[in-house]
């Protein structure tokens, strides 16, 4: 049964993915605003379709924590889930993500349509410039900037490496971080196919101002406060991400 539920979901996905971005490739000329108006609702639909299917549901803790300016997002990355949750819960935003994803099919213009940051994790130094003077301009133009420090989503119950994208970026634009954490992996694993019944807790925590700190103070803040955080909703302190090494089983 659960595989058939997350089969119709799976589906439906699909479906309404190729809608959407049709939809924003029409609404190019529009102002930004209209097309993500628009094109966020596919999250709002799919959240939807994920609770009646599956009976995947969720619950906020911290809304009130939400500044009424734009701030930088730094969100845990543990399933597919916050991509759309975050589109719920947030006002206008754009994320920083990995340019290949532009490239698939339907679903990379859907995302093209939001204005993200696309980088090229490869370039080093060039992609943080990028992620600097890109997510300066959105944070101007009036929309968060969403970024995942782990650069990847990490299993349950383990945390990643932060890199220094989403803090130098604060800095240098002197705005403020909102941190958050969920176990959304509890119900959409990663690379999972099954979901799994359950409510997914997410946590927002309270602004952290980045006056007279560093980007590696800033991040190592966030990252306590998250390694903390996901102690309290898993209920065991996550263990440090360690990255498979592709040629280890090569002789």
């Amino acid at each position: 049964m659960l595989f058939l539920r997350s089969l119709i979901f799976t589906s439906l996905q699909i479906i309404t993915t190729i809608i959407f971005s049709l939809l924003g490739v029409l609404l190019w000329p529009m102002p930004f605003k209209w097309r993500y108006k628009t094109v966020s609702k596919w999250a709002h639909l799919n959240l939807w379709l994920l609770e009646k299917i599956c009976g995947v549901t969720y619950k906020v803790e911290g809304l009130d924590n939400i500044p009424n300016k734009p701030c930088v997002i730094m969100c845990k990355h543990q399933s597919a889930w916050e991509t759309l949750a975050l589109q719920v819960v947030f006002p206008q935003q754009v994320w920083v993500l990995k340019r290949e994803l532009l490239w698939i099919p339907f679903f990379g213009w859907g995302l093209a349509a939001l204005n993200p940051i696309a980088i090229d994790r490869s370039a080093g130094r060039k992609a943080l410039s990028q992620v600097v003077e890109q997510g300066k301009e959105r944070l101007l133009s009036g929309s968060w900037v969403v970024i995942f420090p782990e650069g990847t989503r990490i299993p349950v119950g383990e945390i990643g490496r932060f890199g220094i994208g989403g803090a130098k970026l604060a800095v240098e634009a002197a705005t403020d971080v909102v941190p958050i954490v969920h176990d959304a992996g509890k119900a959409w694993p990663k690379k999972g196919f099954i979901k799994y019944p359950a409510e997914i807790k997410m946590v927002i925590g309270e602004r952290i101002v980045v006056k007279d700190k560093t980007a590696a103070e800033l991040n190592k803040q966030v990252y306590h406060w998250m390694e903390g955080q996901m102690t309290r909703l898993e209920g065991v302190q996550p263990k440090t991400f360690v990255k498979e090494d592709k040629n280890s089983d090569k002789k």
